[in-house]
C-alpha cells in the first residue's frame, strides 16, 4: 500500500508535467508516479530497495532519478516555477542563510573526478545548504557547499541572483556583515540589514524591526527538513543532493500555490503558516 499524503494530487502534477521531460515507447513508470515514488522517498528517508511495489520497480525510479539529475532536468523545472512566481509577485525582502545537513557514511566515495559539497570536521563530515529567499515561498538562490567553509564566501556567490531585484531589503545575520559582502550587495542595488559584530570599533544603526523578518529563511530550512532526505545526506553527488530539495521545494510550492488561490484577500501566501 502506498502511503497516502507524501505525495502530489493529479491536478497540482498538471502544472508542472508540461516541464518534464517526455517520455517515449513502453513506459513502466509514468511521471506521475515517478515524482510522488521521489516525494515518498524524500518525506522517509528510506533506502531505495524500500520504495512500495506500488510506485514500480526501485531500480527504474533510482536510474531515473539519478538520470533526470545529471541532465539538469529537476534544475530546470524547478527553475522555470520560480521564474513564473517571481514574474508575477513584486519581491521587495530577500533573506540569505545556511542550513547544516549532516552526511551520512552512505554519501562518501564518490569519484574523485571533482570535489563534492561535504567538509570534514572533528565530529564527520557536514554539509551546508545556502539559500536566498523571500517571504513568499521564492527561492531566488540555492546551492550547496561544505559545511567547514565560512557563510560569508558563499554568500557573495549568493548575490547574483538577488542582484537581479535592485531596491529590495536583503536581510542577512552576523556571518554576513563583512566589509566585501555587504559592499557587493550595494553595488547590485541592494539595501543590506544586517547587524554588526560587537567588537566591531565603528558599527553601524540597521533596522531592527525589518531585521525580525529574516526568520522567513529559517522557517524555509524548517519546512523543508520535515522531509528526511533533506535533513541529512545520503547521496554521494552534489547533484543528486540538491534535486531532493528542490523536489522538496516544487511539493510546497505547488500546495500552497492552490491554497493561495482559494484565498480572494491574499496576493502573496505565506507557506509556511
Amino acid at each position: 500500500m502506498c502511503t497516502p499524503g507524501y505525495g502530489i494530487t493529479l491536478d497540482r502534477f498538471m502544472r508542472v508535467a508540461h516541464l518534464l521531460p517526455r517520455q517515449r515507447g513502453n513506459v513502466a513508470v509514468d511521471n506521475y508516479r515517478f515524482v510522488n515514488a521521489l516525494l515518498w522517498m524524500c518525506r522517509t528517508g528510506a533506502p531505495w530497495r524500500d520504495l512500495p511495489e506500488c510506485y514500480g520497480k526501485w531500480i527504474t525510479v533510482c536510474r531515473r532519478f539519478n538520470r533526470w539529475s545529471g541532465n539538469g532536468a529537476m534544475e530546470r523545472l524547478f527553475t522555470a516555477l520560480q521564474e513564473e512566481r517571481i514574474i508575477g509577485v513584486e519581491i521587495r525582502v530577500l533573506a540569505m542563510d545556511s542550513t547544516s545537513v549532516k552526511v551520512h557514511q552512505h554519501a562518501t566515495g564518490a569519484p574523485k573526478k571533482r570535489p563534492q559539497s561535504a567538509g570534514v570536521f572533528r565530529g564527520g563530515r557536514n554539509a551546508k545548504v545556502r539559500v536566498a529567499s523571500d517571504s513568499g515561498s521564492t527561492l531566488v538562490e540555492i546551492h550547496p557547499g561544505p559545511g567547514n567553509e565560512h557563510d560569508a564566501a558563499h554568500g557573495r556567490r549568493s548575490m547574483a541572483a538577488p542582484g537581479a531585484f535592485m531596491g529590495a531589503h536583503l536581510l542577512m545575520d552576523r556571518a554576513y556583515e563583512g566589509d566585501s559582502t555587504r559592499l557587493l550587495a550595494e553595488s547590485f542595488g541592494l539595501t543590506t540589514v544586517v547587524p554588526p559584530k560587537r567588537n566591531r570599533t565603528a558599527p553601524w544603526d540597521y533596522d531592527r524591526e525589518a531585521y525580525k523578518g529574516r526568520n522567513m529563511v529559517e522557517r524555509v530550512f524548517n519546512r523543508m527538513k520535515h522531509h528526511r532526505k533533506a535533513a541529512a545526506r545520503y547521496d554521494r553527488l552534489d547533484e543528486t543532493f540538491l534535486a531532493e530539495p528542490r523536489l522538496i521545494l516544487i511539493a510546497i510550492y505547488l500546495k500552497n500555490t492552490a491554497k493561495n488561490s482559494k484565498c480572494k484577500y491574499t496576493l502573496i501566501h505565506d507557506w509556511y503558516a
